[in-house]
C-alpha cells in the first residue's frame, strides 16, 4: 500500500504547486506511485487483483472479478431519500410517474459509466483530475459544492436510519437518538475494511439484499395492479396530474441522480488491479464494468418499484397523499397490514439508511482527498472527512426532527441543483482525446449528455420557481435572483469546459491590451497535461506491480 510521503512536485505557471506532475514543459505527465503487490494475481487488503491477459469469450469469472464497485454505487440509488421520494410519488400521483423514476435510472446509469470509465482508463478518480485541471479558486469552489451535496444526502441517510430505529422501537428510541446511534454505528461498520475487501462487499450486499427481500414481500403481499404498473412504466405522462404530482416528478430526478455519487463511482473502479498500459485490458475493463453497473441499477430500479407500487395499490387515497412521508409510513403500515408489516419495512429502511451512510463516508473521503491531494492515516482519514459532513448533519436532523418532511424535500432539491457540478466535469473530461486518448466519448453519447445537462439545468429552474413560489416579499425575490445570477455564472464556467474558457479571455485581454503571457503559459500547461497508459518497464522487483497498474482499497489512499 502507499506510504504516506510527499510526491514529486512541479511549480505551475499560475504559481501553485501540481502533485505528481513531471518538470517537461513539452509533454507533462501525471505519474501515480504504485502500491507493492505481493505476486501479480494475488489479492491484497483493499484491492482485487484481475487476471493480467484479455479473454477472448465473456467470462463469468472474470465478471465477478469485477463485480462490487456497481453494487456499492448503486446504493445511492436506494437511500431513505429515494424511499421517501418513491413513497411520495405512490401515494400522491399512483403509478403515473413510474417512467420518470425509470428514464432516472438509465439517465443514470449513462453517468456512472462515463465516472468508471474515467477512473479505469486514467487511474485516477473524478476529485483527482479536477485537482489538476481546474485552477484553485475554481476547484474550490467546485469541492464546497460537492461537500453540500454529501452533507445535503447524508442528512437524509442519517435520518432515515433514524425514522427505522424509532419505528422498530415502536417510538422508544426517539429520532434524535436514532441520529446520534446511526453516527457513532458508521464508524463501527466501516472498520470492517480490515477484514478485507470482498468481506467489506459482501457487507454490502447483504443490506442490498436485506431491501430487496423486505419490499419485495411488501410488494407479494399487498398485491398492485400488474396492467397499471406497464402503462406507468411505458406511457410517458401524467394525466390529470396537479402540482403536487408534478412537483414529485421533478424530485424524482434531484433523489435518483446524486452528484456525489459519479465522484464515488470513479474511485471506486480503482479497487480492481489492472495492468492499464495494455489498452485490451482497459477495453475488457470497461465492459464489465459497464454490465456490472446495468445489473445493479436494475436491480436498484426494481426495489425502488416496489416502494412506489406498494404505497400507489395500498396508501394512494387522498387522506394519506397529503401527508405521505418515511416518518408516517410504518404507522400507516402498523394500522392497515399489521405489526410484522411494520417490522419488515423498518428492517428495509434500516438496511437503506445505513448502507448508503457508509457509501457516503468513501465519497466524502474520495472527494476531499482528491480535491484537496492530502494524505494522511487512516483514522485521521475516517475522523476528519466523516465529520465535515457528519457534524453539520447531527444538528440538522436534532433541529429539524419536526419538520423532517419539508427538510427531505428541500434535500432533494438541493442534490438536483448540485448536479451539474458532476455532471459538466465528467462529460468534458470523458470527451477529451488528451485525456481519455482513444476512449473518449463518440459524437452520440457527448450529444445524448449535453442533452441530460441541459435537461436537469431547465429542472432546476422549474424547481426553484415552484419552491419560491409567488406570494414572497420583494427582497426574497432579490436575493434569489442574485443567487441564481451567481449560480448560472459558474454553471456557464463549466458548461464551456477549460479550453474554450481560456481562449476566450486570452482574446478578451488582448483586445483590452492586457498581456496574455502567463494566461497562454498556463494554457499551454493544461493542454500538454497527460493521463497516459503508459508502456510496461522491466520490474526490478518481482512484487511490483507492471507498469500502468493502480489501484487502492475503499478509503485506502
Amino acid at each position: 500500500m502507499e506510504k504516506e510521503e510527499s510526491e514529486p512536485l512541479m511549480p505551475s505557471c499560475s504559481g501553485e504547486e501540481v502533485r505528481g506532475v513531471s518538470a517537461s514543459p513539452e509533454c507533462a505527465r501525471v505519474d501515480r506511485p504504485h502500491e507493492h503487490i505481493t505476486g501479480t494475481n494475488s489479492e491484497v487488503k483493499g484491492h482485487v487483483q484481475v487476471t493480467e491477459h484479455p479473454t477472448a469469450s465473456f467470462s463469468f469469472k472474470k465478471l465477478w472479478a469485477f463485480t462490487g464497485p456497481g453494487f456499492l454505487m448503486s446504493i445511492a440509488y436506494l437511500d431513505p431519500g429515494n424511499i421517501e421520494s418513491d413513497l411520495q410519488s405512490g401515494a400522491i400521483a399512483k403509478y403515473k410517474l413510474l417512467w420518470v423514476l425509470m428514464w432516472s435510472t438509465v439517465m443514470g446509469l449513462v453517468l456512472q459509466l462515463l465516472a468508471a470509465r474515467l477512473g479505469c482508463v486514467t487511474g485516477m478518480n473524478l476529485a483527482e483530475i479536477c485537482r489538476h485541471e481546474y485552477p484553485k479558486a475554481p476547484r474550490i469552489v467546485l469541492w464546497l459544492m460537492t461537500e453540500l451535496a454529501i452533507i445535503g444526502s447524508d442528512i437524509q441517510e442519517v435520518i432515515g436510519s433514524a425514522i427505522a430505529i424509532n419505528l422498530l422501537s415502536n417510538h422508544k428510541i426517539p429520532i434524535w437518538a436514532g441520529v446520534l446511534i446511526t453516527g457513532v454505528d458508521t464508524f463501527t461498520f466501516l472498520f470492517l475494511e480490515n477484514a478485507g475487501l470482498r468481506k467489506l462487499e459482501a457487507l454490502f450486499g447483504a443490506f442490498i439484499t436485506t431491501m430487496a427481500a423486505s419490499f419485495l414481500y411488501m410488494y407479494i403481499k399487498i398485491k398492485p395492479d400488474q396492467l397499471e404498473i406497464l402503462q406507468g412504466l411505458w406511457f410517458p405522462w401524467c394525466q390529470d396530474c396537479d402540482k403536487d404530482a408534478i412537483q414529485q416528478l421533478v424530485g424524482i430526478v434531484g433523489a435518483v441522480i446524486m452528484p456525489h455519487n459519479i465522484y464515488l463511482h470513479s474511485a471506486l473502479v480503482l479497487s480492481r488491479s489492472i495492468d492499464r498500459s495494455n489498452k485490451n485490458n482497459v477495453k475488457e475493463a470497461n465492459m464489465y464494468y459497464a454490465i456490472e453497473s446495468a445489473i445493479a441499477l436494475f436491480l436498484s430500479f426494481l426495489i425502488n418499484l416496489f416502494v412506489v407500487a406498494v404505497f400507489a395499490a395500498a396508501f394512494s387515497d387522498p387522506k394519506y397523499a397529503a401527508n405521505a412521508s418515511l416518518r408516517q409510513a410504518g404507522d400507516w403500515i402498523a394500522a392497515n397490514y399489521g405489526l410484522g408489516m411494520k417490522i419488515i419495512w423498518g428492517i428495509g429502511v434500516l438496511a437503506a439508511g445505513q448502507s448508503s451512510t457508509m457509501t457516503g463516508t468513501y465519497a466524502g473521503q474520495f472527494v476531499m482527498e482528491g480535491f484537496l491531494g492530502i494524505r494522511w492515516q487512516k483514522w485521521k482519514r475516517v475522523l476528519v472527512t466523516r465529520s465535515i459532513a457528519m457534524v453539520p448533519t447531527i444538528i440538522v436532523a436534532l433541529l429539524a426532527t419536526t419538520q423532517l418532511d419539508q427538510l427531505n424535500n428541500w434535500l432533494n432539491v438541493l442534490q438536483s441543483v448540485q448536479l451539474p457540478f458532476a455532471l459538466l466535469p465528467i462529460l468534458h473530461f470523458t470527451s477529451s482525446s488528451r485525456i481519455m486518448e482513444s476512449f473518449k466519448n463518440g459524437r452520440v453519447l457527448q450529444m445524448v449528455v449535453w442533452i441530460l445537462a441541459l435537461l436537469v439545468m431547465g429542472i432546476n429552474l422549474y424547481l426553484i420557481y415552484l419552491f419560491v413560489g409567488t406570494n414572497q416579499r420583494w427582497y426574497i425575490y432579490v436575493v434569489v435572483a442574485l443567487v441564481i445570477l451567481v449560480y448560472l455564472t459558474y454553471v456557464l464556467y463549466l458548461a464551456l469546459g477549460l479550453q474554450v474558457y481560456s481562449l476566450l479571455k486570452m482574446k478578451l485581454m488582448s483586445k483590452l491590451g492586457i498581456n496574455t503571457e502567463v494566461c497562454l503559459s498556463e494554457h499551454l500547461q493544461r493542454e500538454n497535461l497527460r493521463y497516459p497508459i503508459r508502456s510496461p518497464v522491466e520490474n526490478t522487483n518481482e512484487s511490483d506491480p507492471p507498469s500502468g497498474v493502480r489501484s487502492y482499497g475503499y478509503g485506502s489512499f
